[in-house]
């Protein structure tokens, strides 16, 4: 899982300053010690001891040479013979050693296995030495004394990250070289040894002191990696669930497209959303609302494996990444799985809700090859199963693949499109049956692309809202309609809707107070409409839209009511003018519990003052009925269908003429 176990980090353990000292004091026994110091001995050492070798080489070739015609054979060629060919050998070894490689154990061996070569070698060097002191004149000794001295003054620095081999390499021949040259009777020699002596003690001083820092340095940068490690935990860890975030996902998910490149390993990515997490929030407050998600974020985590990473995207959606060697179908039941987990009831109190889950799932590689294409499409599944099959999971096809090419096309298109020449605004009237008049239109926006041809509605302003166009498209639709509206007459009104997006544009909101002042129409005849997704998207930021346009006027209306989760919640907290009972409810009026909805509905707004219009009336039964219930206006087919600006003048003239209490479809 990189970095978490089950949701915890592996860090990198601190070595205590007992441990450090323990290292230090045992010197052989650095098992003692974790893998990494141990390691990092070795990566110092490395470059060390090979040149100590090259330096014990060059030294010893030399005063074999300068000692060839006056000492035997045995110790000009024959001891060298011995000695430099194991230190050959070992500094191939040194050079050949992969220290990031080896395991503990070996580099334990490793260490315990130089330390004892020191030693033999410091034996074989000084004893060699000391018996080439025996031939030759005072020149020929003195090169004796600088071979010994040079050779422990290297081992002492060139062994300093392994203390034990440094002291053991200087105890050894300063053992054997100060006493005899202190017993030399030579005033000269004395001094030397006494001066070899001084600056033997002063330098494994040093070594003490260096090896020492050594450790702190290790143990600071251990901590601080302990620190890095947990700052970057905690920056890829949701506060509220402890699982994984967002940042963890994609890091992830960047590493699984790597090591599935060459087609070997197969996984799929899948998005979570909670279905009824609003109203729970809305209706039961944030802290109820982070106790589900929380309770969510615990299930999510009885799930997680080695091939399972489950994290919290933000809000209420959650995010899989599934590797797996089997058929795609079987992740498709643990995600359905997922959804039937997340539908069992979470206690709050004394009472229960059910949060629900819907999810979308992508598989790699047939749903794309990159990270955006990946969450994209799983998020464009999670889509198609929150729009028609709630609590489930949707698995991406080539169904969806199209539909997003089509979705593209048309925002191509839009992007490059003549608004102004291609856009249009139809009318279709609302009837009120207390007169029989019609007294407010709906202006409709209709797009004739020439590449395209005709694109419904509700498919080029969701290709506007997703590509930022939905503001421009609002204002210049909105002008189109007040311009044919400053025509009506005095007793009809102007309904027009507005995306969500809009409503939360502090700078559209400006825009549509400054269309409507700019064209002579009366705000008190406008009526805009908004949805309750539009409320859902930012509350706050949409009543403070909601106020500011009541202000100069205009009204306002509650679109599809019923089919959302929270509207009676809305209705009570914001100053409505009228509610649109949606027409789904009107095709089931001739059932008994469609009736019984309709009928509160209207009740409804009765009671709180609001006007009530119904949508959808395409028969005379419809209309009889919704007048039986007193639902005073009513919209759809059988009153008028949506017209272009001078059908509907006309239309309204003929009205007007005929003074008819009949309906023209």
């Amino acid at each position: 899982m990189d970095g978490y176990g089950r949701y915890g980090w592996n860090g990198t353990s601190r070595m205590n300053a007992s441990s450090a000292l323990q290292q230090f004091l045992l010197g052989l026994g650095v098992e003692t010690a974790d893998r990494q110091i141990v390691i990092r001995q070795l990566a110092e050492l490395q470059p060390q001891i090979i040149s100590l070798y090259a330096l014990i080489l060059v030294n010893a070739f030399a005063l074999a040479f300068t000692h060839y015609s006056l000492a035997p054979v045995w110790l000009t060629l024959g001891a060298p013979g011995v000695l430099l060919p194991i230190c050959i050998a070992r500094g191939i070894h040194w050079c050949r050693l992969r220290p990031d490689e080896t395991s503990h154990a070996d580099a334990v061996r490793h260490l315990r296995r130089t330390s004892v070569v020191t030693v033999l070698l410091s034996i074989g060097f000084v004893s060699w030495g000391l018996a080439l002191d025996e031939y030759g004149g005072p020149y020929h000794q003195a090169h004796v004394v600088v071979f010994i001295a040079i050779t422990v003054i290297a081992c002492i620095f060139c062994l300093s990250h392994l203390p034990t081999a440094a002291f053991l390499a200087t105890a050894i021949v300063m053992g054997v070289f100060i006493p005899y040259y202190l017993m030399s009777g030579n005033t000269v020699f004395v001094a030397i040894a006494l001066n070899v002596l001084f600056v033997t003690i002063v330098m494994v001083r040093i070594i003490v002191k260096s090896f020492v820092n050594f450790l702190q340095l290790y143990d600071a940068q251990t901590e601080a990696q302990r620190l890095v490690d947990e700052n970057k935990r905690l920056a890829m860890t949701d506060s509220l669930t402890s699982l994984p975030n967002r940042r963890y996902f994609f890091e992830q998910l960047n590493k699984l497209l790597k090591t599935s490149a060459d087609g070997q390993h197969g996984f799929a990515l899948a998005i979570f959303d909670l279905d009824h997490f609003k109203p729970i929030n809305d209706s039961y407050g944030h802290t109820a609302g982070d106790r589900v998600l929380v309770e969510a974020g615990r299930r999510f985590a009885s799930l997680a494996t080695e091939d399972i990473i489950v994290t919290r995207l933000g809000g209420d959606e959650f995010g899989l990444l599934v590797r797996y060697s089997g058929a795609a179908s079987e992740v498709l039941t643990l995600c359905n799985g997922i959804c039937e987990t997340l539908h069992i009831p979470v206690p709050l109190g004394d009472t229960q809700v059910v949060p629900g889950c819907s999810g979308g799932l992508v598989v790699y590689p047939t749903g794309g090859h990159t990270a955006d294409e990946l969450f994209d499409r799983a998020d464009y599944a999670l889509y198609h199963s929150k729009a028609s099959q709630r609590g489930r999971t949707t698995i991406f096809s080539q169904e969806h693949e199209d539909a997003i090419r089509a979705e593209r096309a048309i925002e191509t298109n839009l992007q490059n499109a003549d608004l102004a020449k291609e856009m249009e605004v139809v009318f279709q009237p609302i009837l009120d049956t207390a007169f029989n008049t019609i007294s407010l239109v709906e202006g409709l926006a209709r797009w004739n692309s020439p590449t395209l041809g005709r694109v419904s509605p509700d498919r080029f302003i969701a290709a506007a809202e997703r590509c930022g166009m939905i503001h421009t498209l609002t204002i210049m639709l909105l002008r189109k309609a007040l311009a044919d509206a400053v025509h009506l007459p005095l007793t009809v009104g102007l309904s027009f809707n507005l995306s969500s997006h809009d409503l939360v544009s502090p700078s559209t909101i400006m825009s549509i107070i400054a269309s409507v002042r700019q064209s002579n129409f009366d705000p008190r005849r406008l009526t805009l409409e908004l949805t309750e997704t539009a409320l859902m998207r930012d509350f706050e930021a949409a009543r403070g839209s909601i106020a500011a346009l009541r202000a100069i006027g205009i009204k306002i209306a509650l679109d599809d009511f019923g089919t959302g989760y929270s509207s009676l919640s809305y209705v009570h907290r914001l100053h409505l003018d009228k509610i649109k009972i949606d027409r789904s409810f009107l095709a089931d009026i001739d059932t008994e519990i469609g009736y019984n909805v309709v009928n509160t509905i209207v009740d409804l707004c009765r009671n709180l003052h609001i006007d009530c219009i119904a949508e959808g009336i395409e028969t005379k039964e419809q209309l009889s009925t919704m007048r039986s219930h007193g639902c005073r206006y009513v919209q759809g087919y059988l009153v008028g269908k949506p017209m272009p600006f001078g059908m509907l003048l006309h239309e309204l003239e003929v009205r007007a003429a005929a003074h008819s209490d009949q309906f023209v479809a």
